[in-house]
Protein backbone atom coordinates (compact mmCIF):
# COMPACT_ATOMS: atom_id res chain seq x y z
CA UNK A 1 0.00 0.00 0.00
CA UNK A 2 1.62 3.56 -0.73
CA UNK A 3 2.05 6.05 1.66
CA UNK A 4 1.65 9.87 1.55
CA UNK A 5 2.44 12.41 3.87
CA UNK A 6 -0.62 15.14 3.99
CA UNK A 7 -0.47 18.43 5.50
CA UNK A 8 -3.51 19.43 7.32
CA UNK A 9 -2.85 23.40 6.54
CA UNK A 10 -1.14 25.28 3.83
CA UNK A 11 0.87 26.90 5.73
CA UNK A 12 3.64 24.26 6.88
CA UNK A 13 4.02 23.02 2.92
CA UNK A 14 4.49 26.70 2.17
CA UNK A 15 7.06 27.39 4.98
CA UNK A 16 9.11 24.32 4.02
CA UNK A 17 9.47 25.10 0.09
CA UNK A 18 10.09 29.24 1.00
CA UNK A 19 13.52 28.79 1.10
CA UNK A 20 14.12 27.04 -2.23
CA UNK A 21 11.66 29.39 -3.68
CA UNK A 22 13.37 32.95 -2.87
CA UNK A 23 16.91 31.39 -3.53
CA UNK A 24 15.78 30.42 -7.23
CA UNK A 25 14.26 33.83 -7.27
CA UNK A 26 16.84 35.58 -6.08
CA UNK A 27 19.70 34.26 -7.89
CA UNK A 28 18.06 32.75 -10.94
CA UNK A 29 14.80 34.87 -12.13
CA UNK A 30 16.11 38.06 -10.63
CA UNK A 31 19.45 37.76 -12.70
CA UNK A 32 17.57 36.40 -16.07
CA UNK A 33 14.54 39.52 -16.14
CA UNK A 34 17.68 41.34 -15.50
CA UNK A 35 19.73 40.34 -18.22
CA UNK A 36 16.30 40.57 -20.49
CA UNK A 37 16.10 43.87 -19.59
CA UNK A 38 19.57 45.24 -20.14
CA UNK A 39 19.71 43.39 -23.08
CA UNK A 40 17.23 46.01 -24.65
CA UNK A 41 19.64 49.05 -24.13
CA UNK A 42 23.29 50.47 -24.46
CA UNK A 43 24.43 51.36 -20.86
CA UNK A 44 27.86 53.00 -20.87
CA UNK A 45 30.33 50.78 -18.76
CA UNK A 46 29.90 53.13 -15.74
CA UNK A 47 26.15 52.31 -15.67
CA UNK A 48 24.94 56.01 -15.64
CA UNK A 49 22.72 55.72 -18.80
CA UNK A 50 21.44 53.54 -20.98
CA UNK A 51 19.99 54.45 -24.48
CA UNK A 52 17.12 52.07 -25.73
CA UNK A 53 18.00 50.25 -28.86
CA UNK A 54 15.29 47.47 -28.75
CA UNK A 55 16.69 44.21 -30.44
CA UNK A 56 19.65 45.75 -31.79
CA UNK A 57 21.68 44.32 -29.60
CA UNK A 58 20.29 40.63 -31.13
CA UNK A 59 20.34 41.82 -34.61
CA UNK A 60 24.12 43.08 -34.45
CA UNK A 61 25.24 39.87 -32.56
CA UNK A 62 23.11 37.59 -35.36
CA UNK A 63 25.19 39.69 -38.21
CA UNK A 64 28.21 39.55 -36.45
CA UNK A 65 30.74 36.99 -38.06
CA UNK A 66 32.84 36.43 -35.13
CA UNK A 67 29.56 35.85 -32.92
CA UNK A 68 28.44 32.96 -35.32
CA UNK A 69 31.61 31.32 -35.38
CA UNK A 70 31.73 30.92 -31.64
CA UNK A 71 28.09 28.52 -31.98
CA UNK A 72 30.23 26.82 -34.52
CA UNK A 73 32.98 26.36 -31.74
CA UNK A 74 30.78 25.85 -29.03
CA UNK A 75 29.33 22.87 -31.14
CA UNK A 76 32.08 21.41 -31.50
CA UNK A 77 33.66 21.73 -28.13
CA UNK A 78 30.42 20.25 -26.97
CA UNK A 79 29.91 17.57 -28.54
CA UNK A 80 34.12 16.54 -28.27
CA UNK A 81 33.94 17.14 -24.22
CA UNK A 82 30.55 15.23 -23.96
CA UNK A 83 31.81 12.42 -26.24
CA UNK A 84 35.58 11.84 -24.30
CA UNK A 85 34.04 12.64 -20.65
CA UNK A 86 31.28 9.77 -21.21
CA UNK A 87 33.06 7.02 -23.21
CA UNK A 88 36.08 7.15 -20.88
CA UNK A 89 34.05 6.83 -18.06
CA UNK A 90 31.52 4.23 -19.41
CA UNK A 91 35.09 2.38 -20.52
CA UNK A 92 36.66 2.45 -16.67
CA UNK A 93 33.08 1.84 -14.88
CA UNK A 94 32.81 -1.55 -17.02
CA UNK A 95 36.61 -2.21 -15.53
CA UNK A 96 35.96 -1.00 -12.31
CA UNK A 97 32.93 -3.40 -12.20
CA UNK A 98 34.93 -6.60 -13.23
CA UNK A 99 37.62 -5.52 -10.81
CA UNK A 100 37.90 -7.52 -8.12
CA UNK A 101 41.54 -7.15 -6.09
CA UNK A 102 41.80 -3.24 -5.16
CA UNK A 103 39.14 -2.41 -6.41
CA UNK A 104 38.30 0.19 -3.13
CA UNK A 105 41.49 1.81 -4.31
CA UNK A 106 41.05 1.89 -8.15
CA UNK A 107 37.72 3.73 -7.51
CA UNK A 108 38.36 6.58 -4.84
CA UNK A 109 41.40 7.59 -6.98
CA UNK A 110 38.85 7.67 -10.52
CA UNK A 111 36.32 10.25 -8.15
CA UNK A 112 39.42 12.50 -6.76
CA UNK A 113 39.54 14.53 -9.86
CA UNK A 114 36.13 15.48 -9.52
CA UNK A 115 37.23 17.31 -6.41
CA UNK A 116 39.19 19.95 -8.56
CA UNK A 117 37.62 22.98 -9.50
CA UNK A 118 37.57 23.69 -13.68
CA UNK A 119 40.21 26.77 -13.28
CA UNK A 120 42.47 24.60 -10.79
CA UNK A 121 42.03 21.68 -13.53
CA UNK A 122 43.30 24.41 -16.30
CA UNK A 123 46.13 25.82 -14.35
CA UNK A 124 47.58 21.56 -13.91
CA UNK A 125 46.94 21.51 -17.75
CA UNK A 126 48.13 24.19 -18.65
CA UNK A 127 51.53 23.86 -16.87
CA UNK A 128 51.89 20.24 -18.42
CA UNK A 129 51.41 21.73 -21.56
CA UNK A 130 53.40 24.79 -21.36
CA UNK A 131 55.45 25.49 -24.39
CA UNK A 132 58.73 26.26 -22.02
CA UNK A 133 58.41 24.58 -19.06
CA UNK A 134 55.41 21.76 -19.91
CA UNK A 135 56.24 17.90 -18.92
CA UNK A 136 54.15 16.65 -21.55
CA UNK A 137 55.78 19.32 -24.18
CA UNK A 138 59.12 18.78 -23.80
CA UNK A 139 58.73 15.05 -24.28
CA UNK A 140 56.53 15.64 -27.53
CA UNK A 141 59.67 17.79 -28.57
CA UNK A 142 61.74 14.57 -27.72
CA UNK A 143 59.79 13.27 -30.23
CA UNK A 144 60.00 15.52 -33.37
CA UNK A 145 56.64 17.09 -32.27
CA UNK A 146 56.16 20.94 -31.42
CA UNK A 147 53.60 21.32 -29.64
CA UNK A 148 52.37 25.09 -29.03
CA UNK A 149 49.00 25.15 -28.39
CA UNK A 150 49.61 29.05 -28.31
CA UNK A 151 49.74 29.26 -32.13
CA UNK A 152 47.90 26.10 -32.88
CA UNK A 153 44.01 26.50 -32.90
CA UNK A 154 43.93 22.42 -33.28
CA UNK A 155 46.35 21.70 -30.36
CA UNK A 156 44.23 24.66 -28.51
CA UNK A 157 40.97 22.66 -28.80
CA UNK A 158 42.66 19.69 -27.96
CA UNK A 159 43.85 20.88 -25.10
CA UNK A 160 40.72 22.67 -23.31
CA UNK A 161 38.69 19.51 -24.18
CA UNK A 162 41.07 16.49 -22.89
CA UNK A 163 41.08 19.53 -19.37
CA UNK A 164 37.40 19.46 -19.05
CA UNK A 165 36.62 16.24 -19.97
CA UNK A 166 39.15 15.11 -17.37
CA UNK A 167 37.28 17.12 -14.67
CA UNK A 168 34.11 15.54 -15.77
CA UNK A 169 35.16 11.93 -15.92
CA UNK A 170 35.25 11.19 -12.24
CA UNK A 171 31.25 12.36 -12.59
CA UNK A 172 30.20 10.15 -15.33
CA UNK A 173 32.14 7.50 -13.57
CA UNK A 174 30.06 7.15 -10.87
CA UNK A 175 26.41 7.06 -12.27
CA UNK A 176 28.01 4.58 -14.84
CA UNK A 177 29.48 2.30 -12.25
CA UNK A 178 26.07 2.59 -9.91
CA UNK A 179 23.92 1.82 -13.08
CA UNK A 180 26.03 -1.16 -13.96
CA UNK A 181 25.82 -2.37 -10.42
CA UNK A 182 22.32 -2.00 -10.18
CA UNK A 183 21.70 -4.59 -13.31
CA UNK A 184 20.74 -8.33 -12.34
CA UNK A 185 23.86 -10.72 -12.48
CA UNK A 186 21.09 -12.90 -13.29
CA UNK A 187 20.22 -11.69 -16.75
CA UNK A 188 23.92 -11.13 -17.71
CA UNK A 189 24.90 -14.81 -16.31
CA UNK A 190 21.75 -16.24 -18.81
CA UNK A 191 23.43 -14.33 -21.43
CA UNK A 192 26.85 -15.94 -21.01
CA UNK A 193 25.48 -19.37 -20.79
CA UNK A 194 23.88 -19.30 -23.63
CA UNK A 195 27.45 -18.24 -25.56
CA UNK A 196 26.88 -14.45 -25.81
CA UNK A 197 30.54 -13.20 -25.89
CA UNK A 198 31.08 -9.85 -23.52
CA UNK A 199 30.85 -7.41 -26.52
CA UNK A 200 27.59 -8.86 -27.08
CA UNK A 201 26.23 -8.75 -24.01
CA UNK A 202 27.36 -5.12 -23.59
CA UNK A 203 25.42 -4.26 -26.43
CA UNK A 204 22.41 -5.62 -26.39
CA UNK A 205 21.63 -6.68 -22.78
CA UNK A 206 24.11 -3.87 -20.44
CA UNK A 207 23.73 -1.03 -22.63
CA UNK A 208 20.15 -0.62 -23.17
CA UNK A 209 19.75 -1.15 -19.31
CA UNK A 210 21.62 1.41 -19.13
CA UNK A 211 19.97 3.97 -21.11
CA UNK A 212 18.43 5.80 -18.26
CA UNK A 213 21.77 6.76 -17.20
CA UNK A 214 23.36 7.50 -19.93
CA UNK A 215 20.55 9.97 -21.24
CA UNK A 216 21.00 11.63 -17.45
CA UNK A 217 24.63 12.56 -17.99
CA UNK A 218 24.18 13.23 -21.70
CA UNK A 219 22.03 15.88 -20.55
CA UNK A 220 23.97 17.21 -17.67
CA UNK A 221 27.16 17.12 -19.59
CA UNK A 222 25.95 19.66 -22.61
CA UNK A 223 25.20 21.78 -19.93
CA UNK A 224 28.59 21.29 -18.13
CA UNK A 225 30.54 22.09 -21.47
CA UNK A 226 27.86 25.02 -22.30
CA UNK A 227 28.24 27.10 -18.77
CA UNK A 228 30.91 25.74 -16.54
CA UNK A 229 33.93 25.18 -18.92
CA UNK A 230 34.78 28.68 -18.10
CA UNK A 231 37.26 28.30 -15.60
CA UNK A 232 39.72 26.03 -18.09
CA UNK A 233 38.96 28.06 -21.29
CA UNK A 234 40.12 31.60 -18.87
CA UNK A 235 43.07 29.91 -17.94
CA UNK A 236 44.76 28.13 -20.37
CA UNK A 237 43.89 29.94 -23.50
CA UNK A 238 41.61 33.10 -22.90
CA UNK A 239 39.80 32.20 -25.87
CA UNK A 240 42.72 32.20 -28.26
CA UNK A 241 44.47 31.75 -30.47
CA UNK A 242 42.52 33.72 -33.09
CA UNK A 243 38.97 33.33 -30.83
CA UNK A 244 39.23 29.35 -32.03
CA UNK A 245 38.58 28.36 -28.52
CA UNK A 246 35.87 30.99 -27.75
CA UNK A 247 32.60 29.36 -26.88
CA UNK A 248 29.63 31.24 -26.48
CA UNK A 249 30.02 31.49 -22.54
CA UNK A 250 33.55 32.86 -22.58
CA UNK A 251 32.28 35.72 -25.27
CA UNK A 252 29.54 36.82 -22.77
CA UNK A 253 32.43 37.46 -20.20
CA UNK A 254 35.17 39.14 -23.53
CA UNK A 255 32.73 41.04 -24.59
CA UNK A 256 31.12 42.23 -21.52
CA UNK A 257 33.51 42.57 -18.78
CA UNK A 258 36.56 43.14 -20.93
CA UNK A 259 35.28 45.11 -24.06
CA UNK A 260 32.68 46.57 -21.48
CA UNK A 261 29.82 45.95 -23.79
CA UNK A 262 27.36 45.02 -21.54
CA UNK A 263 24.13 45.51 -23.38
CA UNK A 264 25.71 43.04 -26.36
CA UNK A 265 26.94 40.40 -23.47
CA UNK A 266 23.44 40.39 -21.80
CA UNK A 267 22.20 39.95 -25.32
CA UNK A 268 23.93 37.27 -25.73
CA UNK A 269 23.10 35.83 -22.18
CA UNK A 270 19.89 35.67 -23.48
CA UNK A 271 20.24 33.85 -26.47
CA UNK A 272 22.89 30.96 -24.83
CA UNK A 273 19.89 30.39 -22.32
CA UNK A 274 17.71 30.19 -25.27
CA UNK A 275 20.09 28.30 -27.25
CA UNK A 276 20.10 25.77 -23.84
CA UNK A 277 16.89 25.46 -23.36
CA UNK A 278 16.08 24.31 -26.75
CA UNK A 279 18.96 21.86 -26.76
CA UNK A 280 17.43 20.17 -23.46
CA UNK A 281 13.41 20.16 -24.42
CA UNK A 282 14.81 18.51 -28.00
CA UNK A 283 16.99 15.65 -26.12
CA UNK A 284 14.09 15.03 -23.46
CA UNK A 285 11.25 14.82 -26.56
CA UNK A 286 13.11 12.88 -29.03
CA UNK A 287 16.09 11.12 -27.12
CA UNK A 288 14.44 9.94 -24.53
CA UNK A 289 11.75 8.09 -26.33
CA UNK A 290 15.19 5.40 -26.89
CA UNK A 291 15.40 5.55 -22.86
CA UNK A 292 14.26 2.18 -21.63
CA UNK A 293 13.40 2.66 -17.96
Amino acid sequence: MEKRVTFKGLWLPLALVLPQIVITAVFFFYPAGQAIWQSLYIPDPFGLSMQWVGLGNFEFLLSDPYYRASFVTTAVFSVLVTVVSMGVALYLAVLADRLIKGSGTYRTLLIWPYAVAPAVAGVLWLFMFNTRVGVVSWYLGQLGYDWNHVLNEEEAMGLVVIASAWGRISYNFLFFLAGLQAIPRSVIEAAAIDGARFWTRFRTIVFPLLSPTTFFLLVVNIVYAFFETFGVIHTITSGGPQQATTILVYKVYSDGFVGQDLGSSAAQSVILLVVVSILTIIQFKYIERRVHY
